[in-house]
């Protein structure tokens, strides 16, 4: 079977290796760059996460459409830009850390519907193998190299203060979430997008209920 005309499908597994691959460079930073908050900001930022969720899929049946994935995807590819430039702009205080943690729950509650729409959009068995395999390479490929950029640090240049280090490893994130955005804007015909129709048409919505 052939993808939705909507995407392409090569250059939508780029854009997903890419994606993995900034998600593997970037995860171990979290730690450093949530250290100013509280417990307390984390238990209302899980709640916050599952009604974002809640929200999000009570509007499936307008959202499960190309047009919607592809403004929302580029949506969250901008918000982590967003705090990339944050961490390189200013220090490291309650405010960044605050600004960081909302803008990743944000992309979070997003999660779902989005892995969702790309199961519908590249329908074969055969482009689900290959993007599930770039995800999983971008991701182990990303982790290996943020490994690489905090040993080089500490042992190249002497930086071993963990802020220091995770502040430098912004510099390469924000090349490669360049990237992703520069992917993710070719992995889509935007002409088809205008005229796409729902991903799931309304009546098996309604047989379902």
């Amino acid at each position: 079977m052939r993808a939705h005309p909507a995407i392409r499908p090569a250059a939508f597994i780029r854009y997903k290796f890419l994606n993995s691959l900034f998600l593997g460079l970037s995860v171990g930073a979290v730690f450093v760059l949530y250290t100013p908050l509280s417990p307390a900001v984390f238990s209302a930022g899980g709640i916050g996460l599952a009604l974002g969720t809640l929200i999000v899929a009570t509007q499936y049946r307008r959202i499960l459409a190309p047009g919607w994935f592809f403004r929302l995807s580029l949506g969250v590819e901008l918000v982590t830009l967003s705090g990339v430039i944050a961490v390189l702009r200013f220090p490291l205080e309650l405010a960044l850390a605050l600004f960081i943690y909302i803008g990743y729950q944000i992309t979070f509650s997003l999660g779902n519907y989005l892995v969702r729409c790309e199961t519908l959009l590249m329908v074969s068995v055969e482009q689900l193998r290959k993007l599930d395999v770039a995800k999983q390479t971008g991701y182990l490929l990303g982790m290996g190299g943020a490994w690489a950029v905090y040993a080089g640090l500490e042992h190249f240049a002497t930086i071993d203060d963990r802020v220091e280090q995770v502040v430098s490893l912004h510099w390469v994130l924000a090349v490669v979430e360049i990237m992703v955005l520069v992917a993710l804007w070719r992995a889509f015909n935007r002409d088809q997008l205008a005229n796409s129709g729902p991903l799931i048409p309304d009546e098996q919505g309604i047989a379902a209920d």
